[in-house]
């Protein structure tokens, strides 16, 4: 070996340690390197020589499979979340105050009404985390809901307990019928996905199995209220009729606003 040939030997590897000082200072001829270097990689990858592996096959059958939603399916769901959110908003506030007249006269309902309430916060606090993750916007109805859930809880805490586990009963019954009909249109959604051959994200499969969770949570407390004496409210058919008409329209308008 020449003087010539030791010496590029010795330098290569130092010029190659250097990259990092050449990519700050020379940031063009790096990224056209780079640049050249995965258009190579592109080309041999495509080239008819090449076998794919396995795994690429599996990463692109999986990627044919999967489909994103349509618009008419993302609008669903965002007007499923938003509905969501508003509902669990709401009965946080009616429990918030139902609470104060009902346990001062009733001391033994303070772990019941607790425990409702921190079931509504918790389900509140899932349907903000998911309005922020993608990105929906919350009903424009939100300070006219607010002040309508609180009213009907401080107006039912007034009248009694009787009156305030009606409340419950025909808020629950409104609300678990909303999530049950979520949850139908879902599952139907994953079974035609699983019939046509394309992969069901898990993000789907959660977010029925939270529904699920969430609708038996709130129908249980409608068999609550029940046995606390919800049907012996006077006027029970009116106070019924009243506030599920309420909770519909408040269900319908949310969709759309």
């Amino acid at each position: 070996m020449n003087t010539a040939s030791a010496l590029r030997a010795v330098c290569r590897p130092a010029l190659c340690q250097q990259a990092p000082i050449c990519d700050f200072l020379a940031p063009r001829i790096t990224q056209w390197r780079s640049r050249k270097r995965y258009a190579s990689i592109a080309i041999s990858s495509t080239s008819p020589k090449t076998e794919p592996t396995p795994e690429i096959l599996e990463s692109e059958s999986i990627a044919k499979r999967r489909r994103p939603l349509s618009k008419k399916q993302q609008q669903f769901l965002d007007s499923a979340l938003r509905v969501n959110q508003a509902g669990e908003l709401a009965a946080t506030l009616i429990y918030t105050h139902q609470t104060p007249p009902i346990t001062r006269l009733h001391p033994h309902l303070r772990p019941l009404m607790h425990h409702m309430y921190s079931q509504e916060a918790g389900h509140f606090s899932t349907f903000n985390n998911m309005l922020a993750r993608h990105r929906i916007r919350p009903t424009a109805m939100y300070p006219i809901w607010t002040a309508a859930a609180s009213t009907l809880g401080w107006v039912t805490g007034l009248m009694g307990r009787e009156a305030a586990m009606a409340c419950t009963e025909a808020v629950e019954t409104e609300i678990g019928g909303h999530y049950n009909r979520q949850v139908r249109v879902l599952l139907s959604w994953i079974k035609k996905m699983e019939d046509e051959g394309e992969e069901v994200g898990e993000e789907m499969r959660d977010l029925v199995s939270t529904l699920k969770r969430i609708r038996d949570e709130e129908l249980e407390h409608l068999d609550e209220a029940v046995g606390e004496g919800a049907k012996d409210a006077r006027p029970y058919e009116l106070l019924n009729r009243v506030i599920r008409s309420g909770c519909k329209g408040a269900i319908w308008i949310s969709e759309r606003v």
